[in-house]
Parts: C-alpha cells; structure tokens; sequence
C-alpha cells in the first residue's frame, strides 16, 4: 500500500460488504491547486482534485474485493466543498463502503484538514459506484483491450 494511505481492517476475500474503507492523505501542492487545473482562480485546493482524493480512496475501499476481470466505475456524485486547503496542508480523505445494491456501491465520502493552526470538515458526499467487467466497459468505450 503506498505512504499516506490506511485501511480499516478487514478480510479481503469475497465480494464487497458494507463496512469497507480507506483513507488517504494528500499534502497540497502547487499543481493540486484551482489555479493550475483551470478550475479558478486561486491557489488553495481545487475542487477536481478534492474530488479524485475520494474517488481514490473508495477504490482503495474495494481494492482486491471485486474477482477477476471486473472494476467499478464512478456513476453518480454529490459532494459540497466546505472549505478552502492552503498548499502545504495535509487533507485526509475518507471513503467508507455504506451499502451494496447489486452491482451498485453507495459509499459516504469526507475529506478533513488537519494542522495545528486549523483542523475541521473540508469536504462531504456520497459516491456511487457500478460494478462492471473491465473488457466488456472498455470495448464498449471503444479502447482496444490490451493483453
């Protein structure tokens, strides 16, 4: 598991159950900022970014739990941007697995700063994710499958 993340412990055999999750730190850099991916004009954490943190963490959530040849893919986000996150701060973001519906998997998501000068809330949502056969999406994407 690469520095930075952490996951709550749990079996990693079998399909996957309400409970799972992961967490996973970003220090903010210049090139995590609104300013350098167009989505404004600041430089503090863009909401993109912030975003791609939990989408990130959800994966890691269901990471090793979804068989061979299948993936998910994101299909549905709600997600409100609490507050602004200077660069240099680290941000914590959590993904925890709420409910399985089929192939659907319904995650809550929350994103916290933590530093000495300032801690709270950044970000919240929940995230859908479906479960799908990785070569049968890609095709139908039209990518060529390699292998």
């Amino acid at each position: 598991m690469p520095p930075g993340s952490s996951e709550a412990p749990a079996s990693r055999r079998g399909d996957p159950v309400a409970g799972l999750s992961a967490r996973v730190d970003l220090v903010v850099g210049q090139r995590d900022t609104a300013l350098a991916l167009g989505s404004g004009d600041v430089a503090v954490l863009a909401t993109p970014r912030l975003i791609a943190l939990c989408e990130e963490a959800s994966c890691r959530a269901v990471q090793g739990r979804l068989g061979t040849g299948r993936t998910s893919v994101a299909t549905r986000l709600q997600f409100d941007h609490l507050a602004p996150v200077a660069v240099g701060a680290t941000v914590t973001a959590e993904a925890t697995l709420e409910r399985v519906e089929g192939r659907r998997l319904v995650f809550t998501l929350s994103a916290t700063l933590r530093s000495d000068a300032r801690s709270g809330l950044v970000g919240a949502g929940r995230l859908t994710r479906v479960l799908v056969d990785e070569a049968a999406f890609l095709a139908k994407a039209g990518a060529a499958v390699a292998g």
